[in-house]
């Protein structure tokens, strides 16, 4: 019943700013930390950023002072606000959350579908 839609990616050039949000939506107890990650043509999944619900940060060194992560917890949401968009940016981003259902008294990682950044030079 728990599900994770992501929103808001494009094509920028380099330079350029895009926020992304993902909405967790169903039967829900708690949210843990989100996170996102991305994957890049020919490359493994790496992780961005994540954020606990009490909002500790986590950043990779490759984002840290262009990326903000946060979220809205009465809105079950994680943004993620990328400014001075790099070529290297561009990937499927991915969101990503620790989720306690409501009927399972026990945390399971969701993912969304992934949302395309493109970055040109």
């Amino acid at each position: 019943q728990v599900q994770l839609v992501e929103s808001g990616g494009d094509l920028v050039q380099a330079g350029g700013s895009l926020r992304l949000s993902c909405a967790a939506s169903g039967s829900i107890f708690s949210i843990n930390v989100m996170g996102w990650y991305r994957q890049a043509p020919g490359k493994q999944r790496e992780l961005v950023a994540d954020i606990t619900r009490g909002g500790s940060q986590n950043y990779a060194e490759s984002v840290k002072g262009r990326f903000t992560i946060s979220r809205d917890n009465a809105k079950n949401t994680v943004y993620l606000q990328m400014n001075s968009l790099k070529p290297e940016d561009t990937a499927v981003y991915y969101c990503n959350a620790a989720i306690v259902p409501r009927v399972v008294a026990a945390a399971r990682a969701y993912w969304g579908q992934g949302t395309q950044v493109t970055v040109s030079s």
